[in-house]
């Protein structure tokens, strides 16, 4: 998994950008990094339930049609990093811990 990269482009009809906000819609953190959890499953092999947010940064919004990059380094005693971009704009970063089942 190291130095692993996945693209999602940020539908215009995902249903967490209604209401956040009207007129100038913004993707959720939530979301951000409920999509990160979900990659560090599919790729780690660990359900995302089975992960703990230790840190998150979010640097700069994106919203709908953006085309993010999800990057993923594997860290000392399976800690998990990841950054999100949008172009050359850093988006949000932080790192995931395992937790016992």
């Amino acid at each position: 998994m190291i130095g692993t990269e996945f693209h999602w482009r940020v539908p215009f009809d995902h249903p967490a950008l209604a209401g956040h906000f009207p007129g100038r819609p913004i993707v959720p953190g939530v979301l951000l990094l409920d999509h990160a959890l979900f990659l560090a499953q599919a790729q780690m092999g660990r359900k995302a339930a089975l992960w703990k947010i230790a840190q998150t940064k979010f640097l700069s919004p994106c919203g709908p049609g953006d085309a993010l990059v999800f990057s993923f380094e594997q860290g000392a005693h399976e800690n998990l990093f990841f950054s999100i971009r949008c172009a050359e704009r850093e988006i949000a970063s932080g790192r995931l811990l395992p937790i016992s089942a």
